[in-house]
This record gives C-alpha cells, sequence and structure tokens, in this order.
C-alpha cells in the first residue's frame, strides 16, 4: 500500500497474535443450548488472531471474514472492531470502516490507533481537514508515535501547509531516527519549491538509512540526471526498478504525493532508453516461465 496511508497498528497486530488459540466450544446439552459468552469470545479473538496474521500477508479477502465474526463473537473488544475497520479500509469500504472504527472508539476512547485509523479513513476521501483533527487526537494519546507524526505531515501536506507538514516530518524523525519516509517526503517539498540540492541531500539520507527503499533512490536518481550527473541518476535509477518496479507508474508516484515538478522530469527519466530498457528486462524476467530441473 502507499506509503503515507496507516490502516492498522502492527502492535495491535502483534497484540492479537499473542493471544491463546482456544478450542471450540462444547455447548450442547440435551434439551437445551448454552451458549457460554466466555468461550464465545476466546472464540472470536482467535478469529481475531488468524485475521490479523492474513492481513499481514495482504490477504485481506481471506481476512475480512474472520474478523466481521469476530466482532459478533467479541462484540466489546475495541481490538477486534479496529482490526475490522482497518481491513474494510482497505477494501474502501468507507462508510463500513468508519462505522466499526466509532464503535471501537466507544468502547475504547483512550486508544489513540482507533484516532489514526479515523484519520486514514478521511485522509483516503479526501477530507483532509478532518484527517488532521483525528491525526492530533491521537497524537494527544499517543504524543511520541512517529507514524502518527507522519500521516499528520502528510495530511498538511496535502492541504498546502507545507511549513507545518515539514515540522512533523522533522519530529518523527526526531522520535525515531531510522525514519526514512518522513526524510524522503522533506525532499519532495524540498524538490517542488526549487531548492534541488537540499532535496538530494534529504534523498541520500534515506537512501542511507535503507539501501532497499526504492522511493527516495527512484526520486535520486531523477534529481541527479536532471542536474547533469547523468550516469549516476541512471544507475540509480535501474537500482530503484529493480526493487519495486511500481515506482515506474507516475500514478503510483502521484498516490505517494510527488509533486508536479518532480513528477515531470520523472516521466522525462522513465522515457530514457537506457531505463525503458531495464524495465523491458525486469518485465521479461517476471514472465518468464521457471525452468524445470534436468532429469
Amino acid at each position: 500500500m502507499p506509503k503515507h496511508v496507516r490502516l492498522i497498528s502492527f502492535l495491535m497486530v502483534c497484540s492479537l497474535w499473542s493471544m491463546p488459540k482456544v478450542a471450540n466450544a462444547q455447548a450442547l446439552i440435551p434439551h437445551t443450548l448454552q451458549l457460554d459468552g466466555t468461550k464465545l469470545e476466546k472464540q472470536g479473538l482467535s478469529l481475531a488472531q488468524e485475521a490479523a496474521q492474513l492481513a499481514q500477508f495482504n490477504q485481506v479477502e481471506l481476512a475480512l471474514p474472520r474478523a466481521r465474526l469476530a466482532s459478533q463473537l467479541a462484540p466489546k473488544n475495541d481490538k477486534v472492531w479496529l482490526l475490522l475497520g482497518g481491513l474494510q479500509l482497505q477494501t474502501k469500504e468507507f462508510d463500513a470502516a468508519i462505522a466499526s472504527l466509532k464503535k471501537a472508539q466507544s468502547i475504547n476512547p483512550k486508544n489513540g490507533d482507533i484516532l489514526f485509523a479515523l484519520g486514514s479513513a478521511n485522509f483516503q476521501q479526501k477530507n483532509y481537514q478532518a484527517a488532521v483533527v483525528n491525526y492530533q487526537d491521537g497524537l494527544k494519546l499517543k504524543p511520541n508515535d512517529p507514524e502518527g507524526l507522519f500521516n499528520l505531515g502528510n495530511a498538511y501536506f496535502m492541504l498546502g501547509r507545507l511549513p507545518d507538514a515539514i515540522a512533523q516530518y522533522n519530529t518523527a524523525v526526531s522520535k525515531d531516527k531510522k525514519f526514512w519516509p518522513a526524510i524522503n517526503n522533506i525532499g519532495l517539498i524540498n524538490y517542488e519549491q526549487g531548492d534541488i540540492p537540499e532535496a538530494i541531500k534529504q534523498w541520500q539520507s534515506a537512501v542511507t538509512i535503507d539501501k532497499q527503499a526504492a522511493e527516495p533512490l527512484l526520486a535520486l536518481a531523477v534529481a541527479l540526471y536532471t542536474k547533469g550527473d547523468s550516469q549516476q541518476g541512471l544507475t540509480l535509477g535501474e537500482a530503484a526498478l529493480r526493487i519495486d518496479q511500481r515506482y515506474a507508474n507516475l500514478d503510483f508516484l502521484k498516490e505517494n504525493l510527488w509533486g508536479d515538478r518532480l513528477l515531470s522530469d520523472t516521466k522525462k527519466f522513465l522515457e530514457l532508453p537506457r531505463i525503458q530498457a531495464a524495465l523491458q528486462q525486469r518485465e521479461n524476467s517476471l514472465s518468464a516461465p521457471e525452468q524445470q530441473p534436468t532429469q
């Protein structure tokens, strides 16, 4: 998913993993069907655990029905409703997601992750001002959360409040020195403002933190090529697209907050024969049938 959307807290998912699996309730007694509420709730939590594990591996369609059933069996657990709301966000069921998240909030108003997820719901629907309020409220509960700070920065970014966005990104990095997406986004703003050297500096820092981060690597490649360092730009561009070919898609880049200036330069970069050849080679390698072992 695009880096600016935070749907489910991995800490919440991990906490569900730690819940012990339980056996199915045996509640059938002659003449009377007795439903043990405690056992049903445990079953619900076990289903939520399965859904969370499936979600981590992007098996959303399999996770969603488990999460729905879990919310019926454990209706008083805010984490279950948060998980369901997060999965509904991934499938763009926005009304259902917001209803689930509001239910979670009514159970536990002190869970900051719920407010962050509501912010993501509003962000995806381009209700950026509402997203700002959600993220700010979430940060009152979790003031040191780098992802919450980052997402607030993104909402400010979309509202054109660029100094506020940079301030939030810098605060996110101060909480987590290795949080390269915030460094990357400062570079995006620098580039749109015409400060190419500073943008390059930010992207170099991001790549130093994570050499497998395709986004800052491609942005750095485009910037270097555009300012005249053709050879290094092409080499880095090829490396970035080997890591993640999605970044050859301008729509995907726009989803990740790339601005008009950078998108225009990237379009020219992606049309270069050497980059086209690298993309074609990558596509051929992905579509080639696996070689059968010799007898």
